[in-house]
């Protein structure tokens, strides 16, 4: 069979990397590329001297490729993303996928019309430690679970200054960082329904209240499952953490615990350990290349045929989540 012919469409440094993972795993070739930095593109073009460098998403469909990896500012994924499937395109998104339930909502209800396979870049579920949390969960082994704490404090923040325009970003730290932890706290409970959620949000050390100026730059939430457990998670830019990051995702249930942390203060490097009481058991240590692996699948389940996901559904959940720890 002959492998899928993608476009990437962003090629900065998290395009780059994915772009590198999904030539690595030989699934796909790189047939073009954009990106409005000429440096950026010429970069990216020698991970894939045959790829056509192209203007515009426009110029690169008109290639008729099979699938576009999207890698541009959060305003642009959901239109992107729509004009990319109805062209027959398949898709590979950063995440957010939209800005709200209802862009998120339109980019899926495009995939099932195409019926073209989409996904989002939501890499966390990719790391070996969660993937084995999941397991001892759907196994069993933590019995009920009713409480989980969520953790993603990035001490840098974002360095560009888009992320903190809300009309480009959607919101602050929870659009960036807390989609990656409610869609951990979901994904790893196989998707309850949500009773409640809420949150507090606060920028530069105050509520952010009704400003539409400012994005939040700390929040604390509260998300109350139908099945009576309780999320909470805190996430922040640019907090005094003491180091680089604090990552965590804790799970308890009646039978016992789990956890994934990371090291060091490491945006990479991850421990995972289930408990029993008072004694632990380690289920993944570091080293783990898990940051391309979220592509890779995408790119290797299209080579396999794969069309219109309809677990792709939950993509929508996540956002509805957000919009309500938002107030919207």
């Amino acid at each position: 069979m002959k492998a899928p012919r993608i476009g990437f469409l962003g090629v900065g440094w998290i395009g780059r990397h994915r772009m590198q993972a999904i030539l690595a795993s030989g699934a796909a070739e790189a047939a073009a590329i954009a990106d409005p930095s000429p440096e950026m593109a010429e970069e990216a073009r020698k991970l894939a001297p045959g790829a056509r460098c192209v203007g515009s998403l426009e110029e690169m469909l008109a290639l008729r490729l099979d699938g576009v990896v999207i890698a541009t500012p959060s305003a642009m994924h959901a239109a992107q993303s729509i004009q990319a499937l109805q062209s027959g395109a398949a898709v590979f998104c950063q995440k957010p996928l939209g800005r709200t339930e209802a862009e998120v909502r339109a980019v899926v209800d495009a995939a099932r019309a195409a019926d073209r396979l989409l996904a989002v870049d939501l890499s966390y579920r990719f790391t070996e430690g969660m993937r084995r949390i999941r397991e001892a969960i759907q196994a069993g082994q933590l019995g009920s679970p009713y409480a989980v704490d969520l953790v993603f404090h990035n001490a840098y923040g974002p360095d560009k200054p888009w992320f903190r325009d809300p009309a480009l970003s959607g919101g602050g730290c929870v659009m960036d960082l807390g989609v990656h932890l409610v869609d951990l706290a979901l994904w790893a409970l196989d998707f309850p329904k949500v009773a409640r959620a809420s949150g507090s949000l606060f920028a530069g050390g105050e509520p952010l209240g009704a400003r539409t100026d400012r994005v939040e730059d700390y929040a604390v939430a509260t998300i109350e499952l139908e099945t009576g457990a309780v999320v909470r998670l805190a996430c922040s830019w640019n907090l005094h953490a003491g180091c680089d990051a604090v990552i965590s995702a804790e799970f308890h249930g009646t039978a016992g615990g789990a956890a994934l942390r990371n090291v060091n203060g490491s945006f990479y490097d991850f421990t995972a350990e289930r408990f029993r009481g008072t004694a632990r058991e380690t289920l993944a240590l570091p080293p783990d290349e898990w940051g391309g692996r979220a592509a890779a699948d995408w790119a290797a389940r299209l080579a396999g045929g794969a069309r219109y996901d309809p677990a792709t559904e939950q993509l929508t959940e996540v956002a509805a989540v957000l919009d309500r720890i938002y107030g919207r």
